[in-house]
């Protein structure tokens, strides 16, 4: 299993991307906006990293992206907006509006859609880049 994020849209309410598998299209995604790789506030650097299964006390099964610079607890998560967000990745099934705010939508769904997908699967590459 190959992953990868491409970083579509960047703004103060969020960083907009698509997250791949295997060179596909699997979901869109949002992280925080980058602020210099502060823990809990920041998106993390564009490169590569390899994320490991792990049991997480407040999200259960999920995987943690590894070795990142100054940080740890990065992790792929349910939520909708970046305020669900201290510097993880979540996963939605489509971008859209909450109220007022601009988010990601049905992200319970599309985390259960890749969980599932990479079941049987502990440690996996993923690559970060932006297209703008």
């Amino acid at each position: 299993m190959r992953a990868q994020i491409k970083r579509l849209e960047k703004g103060d309410r969020g960083v907009f991307g698509i997250l791949l598998l295997n060179s596909q299209v699997f979901c869109p995604t949002l992280e925080r906006p980058w602020v210099y790789n502060e823990r809990d506030i920041s998106c993390i650097p564009e490169q590569i990293y390899f994320c490991r299964r792990v049991m997480s006390p407040k999200f259960g099964e999920t995987f943690e992206v590894q070795n990142v610079q100054q940080r740890d607890n990065i992790l792929f998560h349910v939520g909708n907006v970046i305020e669900d967000s201290l510097g993880c990745i979540l996963l939605g099934s489509s971008f859209g509006m909450l109220g007022e705010d601009r988010g990601i939508i049905d992200s319970r769904e599309a985390f259960k859609s890749f969980m599932k997908k990479l079941e049987g699967i502990e440690i996996f590459p993923l690559l970060i880049s932006n297209i703008t």
